[in-house]
């Protein structure tokens, strides 16, 4: 079983840990009235990695950990500069099962083992407000760290962390931080004492060389893209972890990356070798479609619940509500089963290794170390060009089920041609970002359109069992009724938002 908590902190150098004498007063500091001893506690860490320090190189930890209130094997994943997030499972000999899967987007596979122990005799005070509330928890660390891979070197300093409670305001940290600067403590050099370390101890640096950026000129088209594809595989990387506990959004978001991934891959062909590319994108695809299945039935709930909270009570017959609810429940978790299992398969351990190697290796051609402008202006004109030809023949088409499918097409393509302008922002600025505002403005149409026909979809099979089980019908098919004049009603304003997408000159203005 496992726990977590957001902990946002700074590290700082401190000179002594048994004379604190350098310390400043920080009561009157925000909000804080007092600062209170809490004690003293022996904490032994042993941190596990790979034999090539894949957690430590994504910033995260993994750490089994003795002494102290909070003993157990602790997983430290990045939220953002200040914050990252913890979670904690229960002392154990080996690393849990649970821990494991976590860590699986960065290790990737590769077997994780004991890299370096550290060992600190920790001093807290608390900075409490007016009432005795913990604001914040300060702590000074002498700290000892020695190699766990068969050398000796051994490192010792002394730090200060300052870590805020769960409900205090970032803004404290940020006064605390400022009085202590003024009393000449500064900042530390390194993000954690893991990093510290492994360097001191020579086990080794925490980040990757940048290989991929290596490769190409800065400011060249190649480096655009490759910069754009390794944000996008770190975020993927970092949702990994939260689709699997299920966090809110974190399918959707995940499901999204690998959209904008698969859709790059193909839309930047002349920058990178498809003959590499076209697996990853296949395995992208055959990802997404497995994580669809709960972003879809995810947006579907929320959109028939909210159509049923509108209806008058008069027209709401039968436990539509109670149905609904039944029918999401069955549906979410069988949906949820898909996803996890997907994140199980060798399939996708694959698509990790993949894609790190796409960005540290990338195989790049040769219009990879042009200018970026016509580069990418060329790779946009594609899509935008393959768009244009699917709205028109989708409004050549007559309403019904041709339509909707050519309606369905075009929306494909409207991501595609937005997320195409997302890597040219860097070189073609303003004009890339705004016409993938106008696009995205045709892609919003089209998406409500075919929301409705998945919704019409539900509606009837809902109808059905309801009507089974001797239930009324009459709500199922309101709602239906709703959902065809919904479409018909974005069916009419495809148009003007197209027009709006495909100005006179807006291909003039996009060029280099």
């Amino acid at each position: 079983m496992t726990q977590s908590k957001r902990e946002t902190e700074r590290k700082y150098d401190a000179p002594s840990a048994e004379d604190t004498s350098w310390l400043p007063e920080l009561t009157g500091v925000g909000d804080v009235a007092a600062v209170v001893e809490a004690g003293t506690d022996d904490l032994d860490a042993v941190y596990h990695d790979t034999e090539d320090l894949r957690l430590a190189r994504a910033a995260a930890a993994l750490r089994r950990r003795t002494g102290g209130p909070d003993a157990g094997w602790h997983l430290k994943l990045p939220l953002s500069q200040d914050s990252r997030e913890e979670v904690q499972a229960p002392l154990s000999e080996t690393v849990p099962d649970t821990l494991c899967e976590l860590t699986l987007s960065r290790t990737r596979g590769a077997e994780l083992m004991p890299v370096v122990r550290i060992r600190s005799t920790r001093r807290t005070r608390h900075l409490v407000d007016s009432e005795g509330a913990v604001l914040a928890e300060l702590t000074v660390d002498q700290v000892r760290a020695e190699s766990l891979r068969g050398m000796t070197t051994l490192a010792a300093w002394t730090e200060m962390e300052v870590e805020l409670a769960e409900d205090t305001e970032v803004s404290l940290l940020d006064l605390v931080d400022k009085a202590l600067r003024k009393n000449g403590i500064d900042r530390a050099a390194r993000p954690s004492k893991l990093a510290r370390a492994l360097e001191e101890t020579g086990v080794g640096g925490v980040r990757l060389p940048d290989t991929g950026a290596a490769m190409v000129e800065p400011g060249s088209a190649g480096d655009d893209v490759l910069r754009y594809l390794g944000e996008q595989v770190r975020t993927l990387v970092h949702l990994d972890p939260a689709v699997r506990r299920d966090v809110p959004d974190s399918v959707h978001r995940m499901r999204v990356t690998c959209r904008r991934l698969r859709s790059n891959l193909r839309s930047y062909r002349s920058v990178l070798d498809r003959e590499v590319t076209e697996p990853i994108r296949d395995d992208l695809k055959w990802l997404g479609g497995e994580l669809g299945a709960e972003r879809d039935q995810e947006v579907l709930f929320e959109r028939l619940g909210s159509r049923i909270e509108a209806l008058p009570a008069e027209l709401v017959l039968g436990p539509v509500t109670a149905r609904l609810k039944a029918w999401n429940v069955a549906g979410t978790d069988e949906a949820h089963r898909r996803s996890l299992a997907a994140l199980r398969t060798p399939r996708y351990l694959g698509l990790l290794n993949s894609l790190a190697e796409l960005t540290e290796q990338p195989p790049l051609r040769r219009k990879a170390a042009r200018t970026p402008e016509k580069v990418t202006a060329e790779a946009i004109f594609k899509e935008y060009d393959r768009l244009a030809g699917r709205v028109a023949h989708a409004l050549e088409l007559s309403p019904g089920a041709e339509r909707d499918v050519a309606l369905h097409e075009a929306r494909k393509s409207a991501k595609k041609t937005r997320y195409a302008t997302e890597p040219a922002r860097a070189s073609l600025g303003k004009k890339a970002k705004r016409l993938g505002k106008r696009v995205k403005a045709v892609q919003k149409v089209l998406g409500d359109h075919q929301d409705s026909v998945v919704a019409r979809d539900a509606l009837r099979k809902l109808a059905v069992a309801a009507h089974a089980a001797g239930e009324p019908g009459f709500t199922w098919g309101l709602l239906y009724g709703q959902e065809q004049s919904v479409a018909a009603d974005r069916e009419r304003e495809l148009p003007t938002a197209w027009a709006d997408a495909s100005k006179p000159g807006l291909r003039k203005a996009l060029a280099p």
